[in-house]
């Protein structure tokens, strides 16, 4: 079986393997930009107990936060499916789009013009340097998929990883069920 690129909006899924790296443990990671010199992504199956509103108490908006990697964790970032409401989105991949102009999303967030299932909200990123994300592949620390969900913003959290293992198939059926305390000697 060939393997995937982990090119822009496809998904990269932790290997088992890592399931004792505290950062990435689990993780499904939205690619949002891969490039000759790096790359960069967001996880996509790890919310935190914060909203919109917690950390911007003049955005009247209950929208869980995620954390979206180790990397600038003080930073707040967001990934959306309106590009036509956002000015200045970055297009990832067909319907999903990196960014944009804050003050705008300020305005539509307090109007209650954007649904739960149109944007997530980030805190930090996941970030490698040149060539350490496809050495990290190569090693088998991650598999690439590709994003076949209609609608990421939408899919239940605890239930990614395992649904990405079990259609894997093989040997990753067996991981899907593993207990997430499991510990590796």
């Amino acid at each position: 079986m060939s393997h995937l690129k982990p090119l822009k909006g496809r998904l990269l899924i932790a290997e088992p393997s890592i399931l004792n790296d505290s950062s990435f443990n689990r993780a499904i990671i939205l690619i949002t930009e891969f490039t000759a010199i790096n790359s960069v992504g967001f996880i996509l199956n790890r919310p935190l107990n914060y909203t919109i509103n917690d950390l911007l108490p003049d955005i009247t908006c209950d929208f869980n936060i995620y954390q979206g990697g180790p990397v600038e964790q003080d930073n707040l970032y967001f990934v959306h499916k309106i590009p036509d409401l956002i000015p200045e989105s970055i297009k990832i991949d067909e319907g999903i789009y990196w960014g944009g102009t804050f003050e705008v999303l300020k305005h539509l967030l307090n109007e209650g013009l954007i649904a739960k299932d149109e944007i997530r909200f980030f805190l930090g990123y996941s970030g490698w340097e040149k060539d350490q994300l496809t050495n990290e592949i190569n090693t088998n620390s991650w598999f690439i998929s590709e994003n076949d969900f209609d609608n990421i913003f939408s899919k239940e959290n605890d239930s990614l990883w395992r649904n990405k293992l079990i259609q894997k198939g093989g040997n990753y059926k067996l991981w899907a069920n593993a207990p997430s305390d499991i510990n590796l000697n």
